[in-house]
């Protein structure tokens, strides 16, 4: 049994055409649709998911359902979907094909970085996991953009023999818009996410967690920062109603130092006075974020 998971963007045939040419069996396909960005983009985007539903039950016989990806810029909550829909696909019994060949590129590798730490972490089924692109035969926007120029010169020809502001507007228009393609390409400027223009992609591969390590990390993850580890083995020591000895604050600070920067990554270390503040790492607020239903 398989499970196909498509991230729907702006694309069809790559999302479909090389099950098809391949004869792929694809018994399940969950189809990803973004709900964010100009309301003409996520019309585009759902239509775009309707036709695929109803080709991939009819060409290929997959039952599919479509699922809403909320915040298709917000990479940590596309993260946690990810690692949700494929443990719940291999917990029953499917193997599953992440396809990252559409949507932003968000979308795109937090669904593979997704699919890569199931993968470490469920070494079992490290065969049943699959994370696959495919190339396009052509692009169309250089296609649009000449088809484009030829229109300039069609509407060049008829202005000089009709008066009709129509179409000096719409050459106006096109000449505006070739313009900005011929200088920027096929996007224009830097959208502001959350405060900034960068959204960080932590590429890392989760590790198996032991349980202590795993009592550490949701403490950190409840907590945010400590200013020292001697305050989180404090913390710990209360919260799980044990006393706090030398042997007890030992065993944390060889705990913190298996998950961080030279051990796991999973949590990271600023020096301050003779004390270090403790705190998660990026890909270990991931890591909490991913358990924290009990994953």
């Amino acid at each position: 049994m398989q499970t196909h998971i498509v991230p729907v963007g702006f694309d069809y045939d790559r999302l479909i055409a090389p099950l098809v040419r391949d004869q792929l069996d694809v018994d399940r396909v969950i189809l990803l649709e973004g709900a964010v960005g100009s309301e003409a983009n996520v019309e585009y985007s759902q239509n775009l998911s309707q036709k695929l539903e109803q080709d991939f039950r009819n060409l290929l016989g997959a039952t599919t359902e479509r699922v809403v990806v909320a915040d298709v810029y917000d990479y940590d909550a596309a993260f946690e979907q990810a690692y949700d829909l494929i443990n719940a696909e291999l917990d029953e019994g499917r193997e599953v094909w992440v396809n990252i060949s559409s949507m932003p590129r968000t979308v795109s590798f937090a669904f593979a970085t997704a699919a890569h730490s199931v993968m470490v972490e469920r070494e079992q089924d490290r065969e049943k996991i699959h994370t696959y692109y495919t190339a396009p035969e052509k692009y169309l926007e250089t296609e649009l953009a000449e088809e484009l120029r030829r229109q300039m010169d069609l509407l060049e020809d008829l202005e000089e023999g009709v008066e009709d502001e129509r179409v000096t507007d719409r050459l106006d228009s096109a000449r505006d818009l070739l313009s900005e393609f011929d200088e920027r390409g096929t996007t224009i400027g830097a959208k502001e996410i959350r405060g900034g223009h960068i959204v960080e992609l932590p590429v890392a591969s989760f590790s198996n967690v032991k349980p202590f390590e795993e009592v550490i990390l949701f403490k950190l993850g409840e907590e945010g920062e400590f200013e020292s580890v001697s305050e989180l083995a404090d913390a710990l020591a209360s919260e799980l109603n044990e006393e706090y000895t030398d042997s007890f604050r030992s065993k944390v600070i060889y705990n913190v130092d298996r998950l961080g920067p030279g051990g796991k990554g999973y949590i990271e270390q600023e020096e301050h006075g003779k004390s270090y503040r403790t705190r998660l790492s990026r890909i270990g607020e991931l890591w909490v974020r991913a358990h924290a239903n009990g994953n």
